[in-house]
C-alpha cells in the first residue's frame, strides 16, 4: 500500500501566505487536495475567494485578505484563521516582494525598506504569531518560509536587495528551528530558482531572461506546480525529523 505524499495532512489545518499568486495558488491548490483545510492569505478579498472558491469543497477553506506589513496585527490573523479552520498545523510563507533595479545606484531607500518589510520583517513576525499557537496547542507543527536561490548566488536582474532579504529568511529560519525544535516544531526553507511567474520576468526583456535560463542544466524555468510537492512533503509526517534546512528547488541552477 502506497503512502501519500501528504501523510498526515488529511483535516490540518494550513495557513498559505501569497496565497493568489503562481507559486501560492499552486500550493493551495496541492495542499486542499491532500485533504487540508487551508486559510489562503493575499492581499485582495476578491482573488482569496475566488480561488478558495475553486477548491474542492470550498467550504473547508477560507480566505483572509491582510497586509502582512502591518505586523501588529499578525496574532490576531493567525488565531482567527486556526478558528475559522479548527486547528493550524503548518504555515508555507510565500509571500514576497521583488523590486528590480539596473545597478545598485538605483536602489532607493523605499526599495530597500519595501522589500525587507515583506521578505524579512513580516517573516519574523508572522512566524512568531504562529509559534505562539503551535506551542499553546502543544502538537508541534511545521513552518516552510520561501527564499530564492538568491539567498546563495546574491541574485540576478537588478535583485540586489531582494536577495540580501532571503539570505536573512535563510538566517531567520535557521535560529527558528534551534529556538522552536523542542516544542516539536520544525521550521525549513524552500529556495525556488527561476520559477516561470510574473516576478521572474518583471524588469527582465528576453535576452536576460535566455541568459539565465541558459545557467540551469534542466535548460528551462519551472512551472509554480513543481515547487508544491515540496511544500506538501515538508508539511507532513515524512518531514517530521527536518527541520532548519532548505531545500534546493532550482533546475540544477544551485547546487551545494
Amino acid at each position: 500500500m502506497s503512502v501519500p505524499l501528504g501523510a498526515g495532512l488529511q483535516d490540518r489545518g494550513v495557513l498559505v501566505t501569497g496565497a493568489t499568486g503562481g507559486i501560492g495558488s499552486a500550493v493551495v491548490e496541492a495542499l486542499a487536495e491532500e485533504g487540508s483545510r487551508v486559510a489562503a492569505v493575499d492581499l485582495d478579498q476578491d482573488a482569496v475567494d475566488a480561488l478558495v472558491g475553486g477548491l474542492e469543497d470550498p467550504e473547508r477553506h477560507v480566505g483572509i485578505a491582510a497586509d502582512l506589513r502591518d505586523t501588529g496585527r499578525l496574532d490576531e490573523l493567525v488565531r482567527g484563521a486556526r478558528a475559522q479552520l479548527g486547528s493550524l498545523h503548518a504555515l508555507v510563507h510565500v509571500a514576497g516582494v521583488l523590486v528590480r533595479r539596473p545597478d545598485i545606484d538605483a536602489v532607493t531607500e523605499d526599495d530597500w525598506d519595501l522589500q525587507h518589510d515583506v521578505n524579512l520583517r513580516a517573516t519574523f513576525f508572522l512566524n512568531r504569531a504562529v509559534a505562539r499557537v503551535l506551542q499553546e496547542d502543544g502538537r508541534g507543527g511545521r513552518i516552510i518560509n520561501f527564499a530564492s536561490q538568491g539567498w546563495w548566488t546574491g541574485g540576478f536582474g537588478g535583485s540586489t536587495a531582494y536577495s540580501a532579504s532571503k539570505g536573512g529568511v535563510v538566517s531567520l529560519s535557521r535560529g527558528l528551528a534551534r529556538t522552536l525544535g523542542p516544542d516539536g516544531i520544525t521550521v525549513n526553507c524552500v529556495a525556488p530558482g527561476a520559477v516561470d511567474t510574473p516576478m521572474l520576468r518583471d524588469g527582465m526583456d528576453d535576452p536576460a531572461l535566455d541568459a539565465f535560463r541558459e545557467q540551469i542544466p534542466l535548460g528551462r524555468f519551472a512551472q509554480p506546480a513543481e515547487l508544491a510537492p515540496t511544500v506538501v512533503f515538508l508539511a507532513s509526517d515524512h518531514a517530521a525529523y527536518i527541520s532548519g534546512a532548505t531545500i534546493n528547488v532550482s533546475g540544477g541552477q544551485l547546487m551545494y
